[in-house]
């Protein structure tokens, strides 16, 4: 009951002084400022959406924010992380949702909560039995400070990324990762089954996961017989040889990508063809 009377005292307190603002036509900044991102990943996307407050001098993990309690992850409304595709979390299951992301900082050891309470005000309403997914994580110590405190998603590649947590001067790297080989691979034998076939696409996903070569290959020059003057298929075709160890192959398509990327002018690909041509020679 307690907990329940305190977070109603806040939400009232907060549309009271929302009113007042209102009445006085006043314009104010948020001494927590709001913060809305978003990041692709694998075959879905992550919102999150929280507050950043700012450490103003003071001494926060092990202080303001005490060790051991959980901690609503930001300022103001709890922290809401949503994801449209199920992931996984330190190599953890999580379905696709929304989840209200806590966590309990600690000197040596934090813990990373997902769960079920998105919509509520700090933490006051939180409730272990509620949680989806914990994890522990090893925060690290950073030299420079961090004064507003930061959310972010870094090192994203296709099926692997770490979403950070930093303030003051501790930085908690949390992995995610998603297993989406297989949903891919029936995607591109469906596709293959149409009349417009994604011969690049799929050229360029088998050479980029270690699929069978000989069919990105077959695939390639597929989608070169289409399109012989785009230097984007030539590079992938000489990638491609040059995986299977034809460097004369690669040699040959790298040079008649170098020719057309000069024609047209393309700075990029006159460089990537260029790039090619030197990996043939080691």
């Amino acid at each position: 009951m307690k907990t329940t009377f305190k977070t109603m005292l806040f939400l009232a307190l907060a549309v009271v002084l929302s009113i007042d603002v209102q009445a006085q036509g006043l314009k104010m900044p948020q001494a927590s400022t709001g913060q809305t991102i978003s990041q692709n990943f694998a075959l879905g996307k992550i919102t999150l959406n929280y507050s950043r407050p700012n450490v103003k001098g003071r001494k926060i993990f092990g202080a303001m924010e005490p060790y051991g309690s959980v901690w609503r992850t930001g300022a103001n409304s709890a922290t809401v992380i949503t994801f449209s595709e199920t992931v996984k979390i330190a190599g953890k299951d999580l379905p696709a949702g929304e989840y209200g992301l806590f966590t309990i900082p600690g000197k040596d050891e934090w813990t990373v909560i997902f769960n079920k309470g998105a919509k509520q005000w700090g933490s006051y309403e939180y409730k272990a039995s509620d949680d989806v997914l914990r994890v522990k994580v090893k925060p690290i110590n950073l030299k420079d400070k961090v004064e507003t405190f930061t959310i972010q998603f870094a090192d994203v590649l296709p099926t692997t990324a770490k979403l950070q947590l930093m303030w003051e001067n501790t930085l908690v790297n949390v992995e995610l990762s998603a297993d989406i080989d297989a949903t891919v691979m029936a995607s591109i034998d469906e596709a293959m089954k149409g009349e417009k076939k994604p011969y690049f696409q799929a050229a360029q996903y088998y050479f980029n996961n270690s699929k069978d070569l000989k069919k990105a290959l077959e695939w390639v020059n597929a989608a070169e017989a289409a399109d012989g003057k785009a230097p984007w298929i030539k590079l992938w075709k000489g990638r491609i040889q040059m995986k299977m160890g034809d460097k004369a192959g690669a040699v040959k398509t790298a040079t008649d990508g170098l020719k057309l990327a000069t024609e047209l002018k393309n700075q990029e690909y006159i460089r990537l063809h260029t790039e090619l041509l030197k990996e043939t020679k080691k």
